[in-house]
């Protein structure tokens, strides 16, 4: 994802509302059940990092976008925005990428 892409991509996330919250149990399979099925659905999620999480949302990006295949947009405090276009019918379309004058 290249920085116009993600930038794209935040300006979108800042109207979403959350829509998972992770607390005290942190990641287990079944939230990143929850978070695959929710991007499948929407494609750019934000993901509340409740205060009782004793985890790094840092840390939790990377590993949930690994679990998930998806990829992160941001990291800001305790909120996680990731994004994974639907590959059979995509809702967000990213914008095109520069061709590199010669």
């Amino acid at each position: 994802m290249n920085t116009k892409e993600r930038a794209y991509l935040k300006g979108l996330a800042m109207e979403l509302t959350s829509v998972l919250s992770l607390g005290k149990q942190s990641l287990t399979p079944e939230f990143t059940q929850a978070v695959d099925e929710a991007i499948t659905k929407r494609e750019l999620i934000k993901i509340n990092v409740l205060k009782n999480c004793m985890d790094d949302p840092n840390q939790l990006a990377a590993t949930l976008a690994e679990r998930t295949h998806s990829e992160v947009v941001q990291v800001i405090g305790r909120k996680i925005v990731l994004f994974r276009q639907n590959q059979e019918n995509p809702r967000i379309l990213l914008p095109k990428k520069a061709a590199k004058k010669v």
